[in-house]
């Protein structure tokens, strides 16, 4: 099988991770969550006393934390100087200041450079999920998709997957992350103009997932014919 880059970006909600890990595991692919690693950045700002809100001391530690991240769809990992840092990575404080910090040009070049090593380090293929991996990251990538979705649809989604949470206090919340993702000056939350873009607004997850799988399908043949008429 050919070796495909895939980059699907797109706000909260959406069903960028589910569909991600999934089509990366369908194919044989490795996986990137990029959000996790801006999340990991965060968690460490925010362990080791650095103001989150000052953009100068954010950038002047940036280069501290040594970020790994595991690429196994069916057990992607992520680790901060050597410590697991899954759990605390997802939790209400570093959701809160991830945009902030995510904004830090020092911070965004540092884990952009990060995720092109890791990106073209994997041997049959990846698929990198986050806001602006066909924009900025990967610009060169086989395949970009963008998911979109309702700001309804993804409040339910973020609400059920975090029990008790009020939906309208969760919609409120996701509208502003995607304001402040989609206005910061360095690498802003956007669609690639070559992108795919799906609405899964009224699709369930098992049809996102087969539409992602047929795009990255038919992607592969097209490389490979484009290999196979080169060489004649």
């Amino acid at each position: 099988m050919e070796s495909v880059i895939v980059a699907i970006d797109g706000p909260s909600g959406t069903g960028k991770s589910s569909t991600s890990k999934a089509v990366a595991a369908k194919l044989g692919l490795s996986y990137l969550d990029t959000g996790a690693q801006y999340r990991a950045i965060t968690w460490w700002m925010i362990s080791n006393g650095v103001d989150v809100n000052d953009a100068d001391a954010v950038a002047n530690a940036a280069a501290k934390p040594v970020i790994v991240s595991g690429t196994d769809p069916a057990r992607p990992t992520i680790t901060v100087d050597g410590a697991d840092a899954s759990g605390p990575i997802r939790t209400e404080e570093v959701t809160s200041n991830v945009s902030a910090v995510s904004a830090v040009p020092e911070v965004r070049t540092l884990i952009t450079e990060l995720q092109r090593s890791i990106a073209r380090g994997a041997e049959h293929g990846i698929v990198v999920e986050g806001r602006d991996i066909g924009i900025t990251v990967l610009p060169d990538a086989d395949l970009k998709i963008f998911l979109t979705a309702s700001p309804e649809a993804r409040a339910a989604r973020r609400s059920g997957e975090l029990k008790g949470v009020d939906v309208h206090a969760t919609k409120e919340a996701l509208i502003k992350r995607d304001t402040a993702d989609s206005s910061r000056k360095t690498s802003p939350l956007a669609k690639a103009g070559d992108a795919v873009e799906i609405d899964t607004t009224e699709l369930t997850l098992d049809q996102v997932i087969e539409c992602v799988v047929t795009l990255v399908d038919e992607r592969r043949a097209a490389t490979g014919a484009e290999k196979g008429t080169a060489a004649q």
